[in-house]
């Protein structure tokens, strides 16, 4: 069980408000939330000049905030010392997340740019992973929204879930490669409005299914977890 608070037995999953330790119940509630809360983070976006880290933080806390008290705080807040992975995918070090999801706003902010590598912002934004949880969900509407600002959407209704992940995974491994933006490509569409996603975003799959769980690699201070975040950082090799 993903326990980063260590207190799973008295506070629940991630210590959300019902208590609750059933982890398909807690998905469920995360959906309903989400699905709650859509309209006024999509307003919140649409009302946003630059989009910003900060922004990122505000959209996870509207979001989630009804479910994780902690919702809106990212891992150098909630779990600085511990590495965090998904199916063997290392993620961003918490000091480092910010920096990771800058990146991909740089991208994001140049209009052709952002039409040429839509994967790699994905990428960067996943590979930051600042969030325990509900990570995607929050990339996904602020990868939307930079999308409509650059004249485009992806339509995700007609995209397979599997391969995206794989092919997410392998963005994450080896960034730049283009290996996301090659399997985005045939699903960018015409701009939608930020109301219709309202209707768009909970019919996409995955949403409210059960990802893999997130793994505590350890601590930072063990070196063997160290160097293995080391090696996963040089095998990337990003700057």
């Amino acid at each position: 069980m993903f326990d980063p608070f260590r207190d799973y037995a008295a506070a629940g999953y991630l210590r959300n408000v019902a208590k609750e330790k059933n982890i398909v119940i807690v998905k469920r509630l995360e959906h309903d939330v989400f699905v709650a809360n859509l309209d006024n983070a999509l307003r919140f976006l649409s009302a946003r000049g630059t989009i910003t880290y900060a922004d990122f933080l505000q959209v996870h806390g509207l979001l989630f905030k009804d479910l994780y008290p902690w919702a809106g705080q990212d891992r150098q807040q909630t779990a600085p010392d511990i590495a965090i992975s998904k199916a063997g995918i290392l993620f961003a070090h918490p000091t480092d997340a910010q920096r990771a999801v800058n990146l991909g706003l740089q991208i994001a902010h140049n209009k052709e740019q952002l039409r040429e590598k839509p994967g790699e912002v994905i990428g960067l934004f996943a590979y930051a992973h600042p969030f325990l949880d509900c990570n995607g969900r929050t990339l996904l509407l602020v990868h939307a929204d930079l999308c409509h600002r650059a004249g485009f959407s992806i339509d995700w209704l007609r995209s397979n879930k599997d391969d995206y992940l794989a092919a997410l995974s392998a963005e994450i491994e080896k960034p730049g490669m283009g290996i996301l933006d090659t399997y985005l490509q045939p699903y960018v569409s015409e701009p939608l409005a930020p109301a219709a996603w309202t209707a768009i975003v909970p019919q996409i799959r995955g949403l409210d299914g059960i990802p893999a769980a997130d793994t505590i690699e350890g601590s930072f201070a063990d070196p063997s977890v160290l160097r293995k975040y080391r090696e996963f950082e040089q095998r990337r090799n990003h700057e």
